[in-house]
């Protein structure tokens, strides 16, 4: 079930039909994990023929109410306001991801140790994108973080001077993180390629005020260079050239390693979630689709994170064991599979009666889970 706002947000942006579509579509999403439109047509408990539910969903996803602007950014503005003060530092990453013709750029927050996706779009070429498509992924959400103070990070594909100049100039700090064949230059002092300053594992330096180009006109910045010692038996393969405003070498480091919250959330969309990749629906149905799965991802996310304020996540997933420095899992598995898990107890609610009718000496412990359940069924 979709938290309270995100019922009364949905409920104003579509008409009655749309809202209750919406609705068992993220239920289905959540239950059935895929995203393929064969699949969700199969299991939409709509008491209509398979090619009418599969022409009702194709429908849907076109409709014009359903766009980023209207939809999705009223729930971001709702979770800042929840669970960010004003002033606080975020975290937006810039990435893309890939898989057979589409290619989808992102901004994203990183939230909890994932990423929430912010704002998206699908570029029309294979490869990488350009300052310009940069630019247009990230233009549009900076009204909405404007009380607070935002980090942008990005890897080798976002490294360019001109756009690090440019998130500089709205105000932004920036980590991003060069390739090892970009120069530096201070003035007449030195220009030096990044590949020939000898960085080694378990080294580290900064670079001060420097031009990272051999062109004049851009303004300076720091570089932080940084090469992970050998930990486990497990050595990096390279080091990190970042391209960043920040003043010291280890807030730099420390905000690119959120980086990979975006690698998680990718990771939970497509093979360890929602399996996105499977999806072979044309780019404006898919569009909508990626927008159900922020709808749906960030729910679970919501869910996972009060089902642990409430102490009931033993009734959903191992615990965190004592000699674990992490969590076994984050709050989107706990969110999400505690949803499949009251949806498999609904399914089989005779049976499950008769079962703690024959077990009646532990009704003791049958109350408390029906007291954990009940709890977690409540939206927020």
């Amino acid at each position: 079930m979709l938290p309270r706002f995100y019922q009364a947000h949905l409920q104003n942006q579509l008409s009655p039909s749309q809202y209750v579509l919406l609705n068992i579509l993220i239920e289905l999403l959540q239950w059935q994990k895929q995203v393929r439109l064969e699949r969700l047509a199969a299991n939409l408990p709509l008491p209509i023929q398979f090619e009418s539910r599969r022409r009702q969903l194709q429908r849907f996803l076109v409709c014009s109410q359903l766009t980023i602007q209207s939809v999705w950014f009223g729930i971001i503005n709702y979770l800042l306001s929840c669970y960010f003060a004003p002033g606080k530092d975020l975290t937006v990453v810039i990435d893309r991801t890939q898989w057979r013709e589409h290619n989808l750029l992102m901004a994203s927050l990183i939230w909890q140790q994932r990423a929430i996706p912010l704002y998206w779009y699908f570029l029309p070429h294979k490869g990488n994108s350009s300052f310009a498509q940069q630019q247009a992924v990230i233009q549009p959400v900076l009204p909405l973080l404007k009380t607070y103070r935002v980090t942008v990070l990005g890897d080798r594909e976002f490294c360019s001077v001109e756009l690090g100049q440019w998130l500089e100039n709205q105000g932004l700090a920036i980590c991003l993180r060069l390739r090892r064949n970009e120069y530096i230059r201070r003035q007449t002092e030195f220009t030096r390629q990044l590949k020939q300053l000898g960085l080694k594992p378990g080294m580290s330096m900064f670079f001060t005020g420097v031009n990272v180009t051999k062109q004049l006109g851009f303004s300076q910045f720091n570089v932080a260079c940084k090469w992970k010692r050998k930990y486990r038996h497990h050595q990096t393969d390279a080091g990190w050239f970042l391209l960043t405003n920040l003043s010291t070498l280890p807030a730099a480091i420390t905000a690119y390693q959120q980086r990979t919250g975006i690698e998680a959330m990718f990771k939970d969309c497509k093979s360890g979630g929602y399996s996105l990749e499977g999806c072979h629906a044309t780019e404006p149905r898919l569009g909508t689709i990626v927008l159900l799965i922020a709808i749906a991802y960030t729910s679970a996310i919501v869910q996972g994170s009060d089902i642990r304020r409430l102490q009931v996540e033993p009734y959903v997933c191992r615990p965190k064991e004592r000699a674990r420095t992490q969590r076994r899992h984050s709050n989107f598995w706990v969110g999400l599979y505690g949803q499949t898990w009251l949806s498999t107890l609904e399914l089989c609610l005779n049976w499950v009666t008769q079962w703690m009718e024959l077990n009646r000496n532990k009704r003791l412990y049958y109350q408390q889970g029906l007291t954990a359940i009940t709890f977690i069924q409540s939206p927020l």
